[in-house]
C-alpha cells in the first residue's frame, strides 16, 4: 500500500467534515426539498437521478432519500423490497418484475409521468436493482458465515484439502489431522477450530484467493513465511475475512459496491464473486503495509490491522472509492 498524501488529505477533510455536513443538511432538508421542488418542478428523486453522476453519489443519494420519506406508501414498499430480499425472490427471472413495479408504484406516489421522464424510469430501476441486490447478498454472506465447518461434510473437506494444494504445489498433505498445517498459518494440527470465527466464509476467502489468484497467494504466504517479519497466513486471512464482511453489512463499503456495479455495466447488482475480490484487494494490501512496516514480531498485529482498517475506512469515505486489485506484489 503506498502512501499518496494529496490522496489521504483530500480523504481525510471529507472525513471529517462528512459530520457536520450531515447534521446541517439534516435540518435544513424538508425547507430545501421544498424551494427545490417548486423551481425545478422534478421530486428530490428526479433531482438525484438526473443531477448525480452514475455509481455511489447517484445510488447512496436515492437510497437516502427512500428511507427518510415520510410517505406511507413509499415506507410500504421499502418493506416488501425488504422482504424480496431476505426470500432471496431478486433473481434473473423474478426481479424484473419486482423492479418494474417499484418504478411504476414511485412514478405514481411522486406524481412522475411515465412519457415525459423515461430515463427515470431506468435510472432509478437500476439503483433499486443494486441497492437490494446488495441486501439480498449480505443475507447470503450471513447464511454462508453461520455455517460452521463440518469435517464430516464431503464439499467441506475436499475445499480444504485443495486449499492445501493450491497453497503447497510440491508439498503432500501427510494426514488430514497433521502439524504441516502451521505451514500455511493455521493454528493447529486441525483448521476445523479456527474456522469458528467466520465458519465457512473464511475458508471459502480463503479457497478463492488460492484458486483464482493462485500466483499472488503463493508470493503473500512467502511472505508470511519470512524469517523475521513473518506472519500467520490463514489467521490473517480469516481475520481479514472479518473486516470484508463487517464493511459490506455496515454499510461502509457501498462506495465501492456501488461504484464497481456501474462500473461493470452489465451487473444488475453485486454477487458474491464481488465481495471474493474485494477480500483478495484487502489482503494484497495488507500483506503489502505489512511487509513495509518490517515489525520486528507477531505482536504488532494488532497496531498494523488497526492502522490497516483505518487507513480502508478512510478511502471509503470517499464517495468516488473504486478498489481495483492490483495483482503485482514484490517478491522478498
Amino acid at each position: 500500500m503506498y502512501f499518496k498524501p494529496l490522496l489521504y488529505i483530500s480523504n481525510l477533510l471529507h472525513w471529517l467534515f462528512s459530520p457536520a455536513y450531515v447534521f446541517i443538511r439534516r435540518i435544513t432538508r424538508p425547507f430545501i426539498k421544498w424551494i427545490l421542488r417548486r423551481t425545478t418542478g422534478l421530486c428530490e428523486l428526479q433531482r438525484v437521478c438526473y443531477c448525480e453522476p452514475s455509481g455511489a453519489r447517484r445510488i447512496l443519494g436515492l437510497e437516502e432519500s427512500l428511507k427518510n420519506s415520510k410517505s406511507v406508501k413509499v415506507q410500504t414498499l421499502l418493506k416488501f423490497l425488504d422482504l424480496a430480499a431476505s426470500e432471496k425472490r431478486l433473481t434473473a427471472a423474478g426481479s424484473g418484475q419486482i423492479i418494474s413495479n417499484t418504478v411504476e408504484t414511485i412514478c405514481y406516489v411522486k406524481k412522475i409521468h411515465h412519457g415525459v421522464h423515461l430515463p427515470f424510469n431506468k435510472l432509478f430501476g437500476e439503483s433499486v436493482s443494486v441497492i437490494w441486490s446488495l441486501k439480498q447478498l449480505l443475507h447470503d454472506l450471513e447464511n454462508i458465515r453461520t455455517t460452521g465447518y463440518d469435517s464430516f461434510n464431503v464439499e467441506h473437506e475436499q475445499k480444504l484439502l485443495e486449499l492445501w494444494t493450491l497453497l503447497m504445489p510440491m508439498t503432500e498433505l501427510e494426514s488430514r489431522i497433521s502439524n504441516s498445517w502451521k505451514d500455511i498459518g493455521f493454528q493447529g494440527d486441525d483448521p476445523r477450530t479456527d474456522f469458528r470465527g467466520m465458519g465457512l466464509l473464511g475458508l471459502e476467502n480463503l479457497h478463492f484467493f488460492a484458486k483464482h489468484y493462485q500466483e499472488v497467494a503463493l508470493q503473500v504466504l512467502s511472505h508470511s513465511n519470512h524469517p523475521k517479519h513473518g506472519y500467520s497466513f490463514a489467521i490473517v486471512g480469516i481475520n481479514l475475512t472479518h473486516l470484508a464482511y463487517s464493511l459490506w453489512k455496515e454499510g461502509t463499503a457501498k462506495t465501492h459496491i456501488y461504484n464497481i456495479c456501474c462500473h461493470q455495466l452489465q451487473i444488475p447488482g453485486p454477487t458474491l464473486l464481488h465481495f471474493h475480490r474485494f477480500y483478495c484487494y484487502l489482503f494484497i494490501e495488507f500483506d503489502k503495509l505489512w511487509m513495509s512496516e518490517k515489525p520486528p514480531t507477531i505482536m504488532e498485529f494488532g497496531r498494523i490491522r488497526s492502522q490497516f482498517e483505518n487507513h480502508i475506512r478512510l478511502l471509503l469515505s470517499n464517495p468516488n472509492c473504486l478498489f481495483k486489485l492490483n495483482i503485482s506484489v514484490e517478491h522478498v
